[in-house]
């Protein structure tokens, strides 16, 4: 029984840990660092796998003293790594100039790898002590890892991310008082006192929440800026299971990006408000009962209400409320402004009269929920559905911000979107210019697409404008009249507004204030609109900006294969992310991953040659079946968690739901193996997940007007299926492989880890380049011929002649 509290312990620290990281590093560096912590897991598990297999006596000579020392080390290296990571800070930003950056991040791979590496130890060496065994110590490391999942959305909100990192190593401690329980006499009560208070010195200093665990953010976030002002202080900070909320208060900040050249006004003072250390938006200083304003009057965004006088409004994602109080001080008669996150709205709250009681004010409802899931619950329709630009200005060249899913600019969210408009309401989107057009580009077809496939015509129902630096568009239910357009043409030209599109434009309204050296922005809108075959025109653009959808919602990923040259000639040449497109990072990674698994696979080989290690046949097809089974895993794994964002609203809820309900019933599924043929259980289980990558979107979208509570009931109760029957292969291998060649579950457990990181990243590249339904198609062929490698072994096995 000690064992199996001990290895529940430390498989629920292990995954706590885990995902807490994708959360750290959200905050400390940026989101799309977030999906390496995976492989980094994966990596530390298979290389504990790796080194039982080369060195083998470490495994037969096992003992209750190891596990102590692995979960203490564990313990240790929890810590150790997060404030080396912290200590030792890693810059994305100049990694492409400086040498030293690649050192310090392949450092900080190995030093969070480590953490993985002890506990991974723990359970392979629990594996090899009793193979007959194997499907329950599979089962109790799946059920811990399943309730660490929880822990981690769960605690902080009471102890910060950073405390849950301590918290992780206090439960590794009592782990290790498990593990160490059956020593007899006063070694075993002093063994048990070392372990609690060590626990408790930790659950302690998680509640103090010292500054010096505090975490190091990247210089280039937002919140990073603005804190370099003389006067600025954090006035709020608040954590909960998906985010870090933060409210800087400053005289210099401020923000009016969509004004025009012709507006003299200032912005009034504000206070800046980021989510997870970015993204600053602000929360303006307002009077009580502030009406019409003469900085609303010069923005972009004051449009759509001269149109549409004492308007019904549906704001989504206003973050500090600014397009709220735009609305408001234009004349609507009433906001609704639906926020995903509780934590912004409270944040935005706090600032009372200074704000002018935004989200109280008797014309405002704000409302806690994802803007999809509110568009496809609410039946009310609206006058203007406004889609608040939450992201600051980015380089295209970049390419950093590529992994990011952002299901609000999808195809199938724009239909969502028009639908709420009564008729001739206008949906409003702004975006950030680029050279060359990119994002705005994008969001422009993705109007235009909408429109059409809602009945209407683009050409007659869309008008685009542009500032500075911001594009706004504007798509109405319906034709635009020429009352509206010449409305339209006054008021960009009293305001320096450049004309993009409008119906009858000519070229020569356009590129007039802001002058380019071409009216880029015009003529691609207009190729855009009379293309007579659009999915060639996007295929010939230089950059991809293809309407995302559903199966491939990420907005940001710009890069085709022929801006490779050019991405190339930068590497040496730029200060952005990595120097180029963030593809060449998964690609660079994935090649990592596939040494990785190489050296997991023929290292062992190598230092055991010339053992008896059965028919060469009957081996690789084993070792063929369990690396497979590891790609299999995570090629489901990694597309059901990014389906289920737009789920349940918020990555990291997903992330936590869909690794609980996959790992709790992949435990469940390991007990109960025993019991069901294993002939039954490779005929399925490609069978169970195809259905799944053909049927799950489509019950997702259906559920999705339910409220959340309801909406992870029906996480778990639909991943429970695909979670038993992904839980039976692996130990069933396992006792199969043991039964037939003796002494190889280390090399079996470390291929499986590592060719799992493979998996990992290989899954984040195909899902931006084919979509997430292809991947999970993938996952169930590797789950196919996994079958198929292990039917082979056991014929070549049984074919051996007996001595």
């Amino acid at each position: 029984m000690g064992m199996d509290i001990g290895l529940f312990l430390l498989s629920a620290s292990s995954l706590a840990f885990e995902i807490v990281l994708t959360r750290i590093l959200s905050v400390g560096q940026f989101y799309h660092f977030a999906f390496m912590i995976v492989s980094l897991a994966l990596l530390g598990y298979g290389a504990s796998g790796t080194a039982l297999a080369i060195f083998p006596k470490i495994g037969r000579q096992y003992s209750r003293r190891a596990l102590v020392w692995s979960s203490r080390l564990f313990t240790c290296a929890i810590i150790g790594s997060y404030l080396f990571t912290q200590y030792v800070p890693f810059d994305s930003f100049r990694i492409a100039l400086e040498w030293q950056q690649a050192v310090i991040l392949a450092l900080h791979y190995l030093a969070l790898a480590a953490p993985f590496f002890c506990s991974g130890l723990v359970t392979a060496l629990l594996l090899i002590a009793d193979p007959e065994r194997a499907n329950r110590s599979y089962a109790v490391n799946l059920l811990g890892s399943g309730v660490g999942c929880l822990l981690a959305v769960a605690l902080p909100g009471l102890v910060g991310a950073q405390g849950v990192v301590l918290l992780a190593g206090a439960l590794g401690a009592v782990a290790a008082a498990a593990f160490g329980s059956t020593v007899s006499g006063a070694r075993c009560v002093l063994l048990w006192a070392g372990h609690a208070l060590a626990a408790m010195a930790l659950v302690l200093c998680a509640l103090a929440q010292p500054q010096f665990l505090a975490i190091r953010l990247s210089p280039y976030k937002g919140l990073s800026y603005a804190l370099l002002y003389p006067d600025a202080e954090t006035e709020y900070q608040r954590w909960n299971g998906f985010s870090r909320v933060d409210v800087v208060r400053s005289e210099a900040i401020r923000s009016l990006p969509g004004r025009g050249f012709l507006c003299p006004d200032l912005p009034p003072l504000q206070v800046g408000l980021t989510v997870d250390g970015d993204d600053l938006s602000p929360i303006s200083h307002l009077p009580p009962g502030f009406s019409k304003t003469d900085f609303t009057d010069c923005l972009l965004t004051a449009l759509p209400y001269r149109l549409k006088p004492a308007a019904d409004v549906l704001v989504l994602e206003p973050r500090g409320g600014f397009d709220v109080m735009v609305a408001l001080a234009e004349g609507a008669r009433h906001v609704t402004a639906v926020e995903a996150n509780p934590l912004i709205v409270e944040a935005v709250e706090r600032q009372g009269s200074w704000a002018g009681n935004l989200y109280r004010d008797s014309r405002v409802t704000a409302v806690v929920e994802d803007g999809r899931s509110y568009t496809r619950r609410t039946q009310d329709q609206y006058d203007v559905v406004v889609l608040s630009l939450t992201s600051p200005q980015r380089p295209v060249t970049s390419g950093a911000y590529s992994l990011s899913e952002n299901y609000r600019y999808t195809a199938e969210a724009f239909d969502e979107y028009l639908a709420r408009l009564d008729d001739g309401g206008l949906l409003v989107v702004t975006r950030w210019l680029q050279m060359p057009p990119s994002e705005s580009i994008r969001a422009f077809a993705l109007a235009v697409e909408a429109l059409d496939r809602a009945g209407e015509d683009p050409r007659a129902s869309i008008v685009v404008l542009r500032s500075y630096q911001q594009m706004l568009i504007v798509a109405k239910r319906g034709v635009y009249d020429p009352g509206e357009l010449e409305a339209v043409r006054a008021f960009a030209g009293a305001r320096a507004f450049d004309l993009v599109y409008l119906p009858g434009i000519s070229a020569q309204e356009t590129n007039q204030f802001n002058v380019l050296e071409e009216p880029i922005y015009h003529r691609v809108c207009m190729e855009i609109l009379h293309a007579a075959d659009r999915d060639g025109w996007y295929d010939a653009y230089k950059f991809d900006v293809r309407p995302p959808n559903d199966n491939r919602p990420f907005f940001d990923h710009f890069f085709i294969w022929r801006q490779a040259p050019d991405v190339l000639k930068m590497a040496r040449a730029t200060w952005q992310p990595f120097g180029g497109a963030g593809y060449f990072v998964v690609l660079a990674l994935l090649a990592l991953a596939i040494i990785a698994a190489g050296g997991s696979i023929l290292l062992p080989l190598a230092v055991r040659w010339g053992h008896n290690l059965g028919r060469p046949a009957g081996l690789s097809a084993y070792l063929m079946a369990f690396a497979l089974l590891g790609l299999a895993y995570l090629l489901v794994e990694i597309p059901v968690f990014q389906q289920f964002i737009l789920f349940l609203g918020q990555p990291a809820y997903a992330l936590a739901t869909v690794l609980f309900a996959l790992l709790v019933f992949s435990g469940i599924g390991s007990l109960i193996s025993t019991r069901v043929s294993i002939g039954l259980v490779w005929a399925l289980a490609p069978l169970i997940v195809g259905l799944y990558a053909g049927a799950l979107p489509t019950i997702l979208r259906w559920a999705l007007a339910m409220h959340q509570t309801v909406r992870v009931g029906i996480a778990v109760v639909a991943l429970a299926p695909l979670g038993i029957l992904m839980g039976m292969p692996f130990p069933k291998g396992l006792a199969q492989m043991e039964e037939a060649l003796p002494g190889l579950v280390g090399w079996a457990w470390g291929i499986n880890g590592t060719l799992s990181v493979v998996a990992s990243v290989l899954a984040a590249l195909l899902a931006l380049s084919t979509g997430l339904s292809t991947v999970l198609w993938l996952g169930a062929a590797c789950y196919a011929a996994a079958g198929i490698s292990m039917a082979v072994a056991c014929r070549h096995v049984s074919a051996r002649p007996h001595r």
